[in-house]
């Protein structure tokens, strides 16, 4: 069933298991699928997100995780309110590119790709501009894999009283979080990140108390999030529209497996390891990760090219060949490419890339 490892950032290498778990057909009405999934896992995932369960409740959403920003983004942000996005790569410009679509009056701080977020610079920012209502940032972003510091940052903006919107697209489930020590109100993950499930749809763990202020705010039918928390409220896990049965009964065999590895804790040192065996067997070839290591999450790591004449695709098809599919770099800054340390991956698996890199090297 694994023609070759996808050393990506999700879509990612999943079980057998998890995989079976979509062999079956389920009907969206049916007590057995929204009581017995869709509720179990709305409820797991908020007690995996916050050490205080009743302060919070999930929405599941159709779509890519895209999708679930942009539902957050439109049904929160109201047409009154500002929007400071914190930005240092793709993902973070995504949300500014959201924002215009939706007339969202926003104000873009901008980072270098290679640079954290300065949770500081988020604070002067703040005191010179009290009428920002939220603000918005990426965890991990995976245009480089950088790990930006988000208690720092969420103790900056709750200090202001604002409300914080965090995209933990490519760290939930895989890094430890705590929504409520930190004061996180809305968080957006999807189901083909680190709980290792596969991809369909994505979720929102929000703060009950200022979600339930958002009917109304959506400018959009699909992707009201306060339209389809209601409904999946009053209806025992209803979804509006046609709900992705099997990524979801998937996602529920995904969170039995995070469970039984140890949890989040677990898996984030599993990711740990992964990463430190890449980059030691990369570093002893030769090869330079583009973020320093105070700076690199766990998720996905850059590499620059060995050399000038550094054929990327060629490099990409012999690995491919040999079982390894990675991805390319993303930024405008320097040539790269991404290695990712997330899925049903171990430190065997990255033993054995850097072998094979070596004789790829040779040839």
């Amino acid at each position: 069933m694994r023609p070759y490892l996808l050393l990506t950032p999700g879509p990612l290498t999943t079980t057998d298991t998890v995989k079976q778990a979509m062999m079956s057909d389920w009907c969206t009405w049916d007590e057995d699928y929204n009581l017995d999934i869709v509720e179990v896992i709305r409820k797991e995932l908020v007690e995996i997100a916050t050490s205080c369960p009743e302060e919070y409740t999930a929405v599941l959403m159709q779509g890519s995780g895209s999708f679930c920003v942009e539902a957050t983004l439109g049904s929160v942000v109201r047409s009154t309110d500002k929007l400071l996005v914190a930005t240092n790569g793709a993902y973070g410009k995504r949300m500014g590119v959201i924002s215009e679509y939706y007339h969202i009056d926003c104000h873009m701080m901008k980072f270098e790709e290679t640079e954290p977020v300065d949770a500081m610079k988020i604070d002067t920012y703040l005191k010179k501009h009290p009428e920002v209502t939220h603000v918005s940032v990426v965890h991990c972003e995976t245009t480089t894999g950088v790990l930006n510091p988000l208690e720092e940052i969420a103790a900056v903006v709750k200090s202001h009283g604002k409300v914080l919107i965090v995209d933990a697209m490519s760290s939930f489930g895989g890094v430890p979080i705590d929504m409520a020590r930190s004061g996180i109100d809305f968080m957006i993950s999807s189901a083909n990140k680190c709980i290792q499930g596969v991809p369909g749809f994505g979720f929102i763990i929000a703060r009950r108390s200022l979600l339930e202020q958002c009917k109304g705010v959506a400018r959009s039918l699909s992707l009201d999030l306060y339209d389809q928390w209601e409904v999946m409220e009053k209806g025992c896990g209803k979804w509006r529209f046609t709900s992705p049965t099997h990524v979801v009964r998937a996602f529920m065999q995904a969170l039995s497996e995070l469970k039984a590895e140890g949890g989040v804790k677990a898996r984030y040192a599993r990711y740990c390891e992964n990463h430190r065996i890449l980059v030691k067997g990369m570093r002893a070839l030769g090869y330079k990760t583009l973020l320093s290591d105070d700076q690199q999450s766990p998720v996905i790591t850059s590499f620059y090219y060995p050399s000038s004449g550094f054929n990327f695709k060629e490099f990409y098809l012999k690995l491919k060949a040999r079982g390894f599919v990675i991805y390319p770099g993303k930024i405008s800054q320097a040539d790269t490419f991404r290695i990712g340390n997330i899925g049903d991956v171990y430190p065997a698996d990255f033993v054995k890339l850097t072998e094979v890199i070596k004789e790829i090297m040779t040839i």
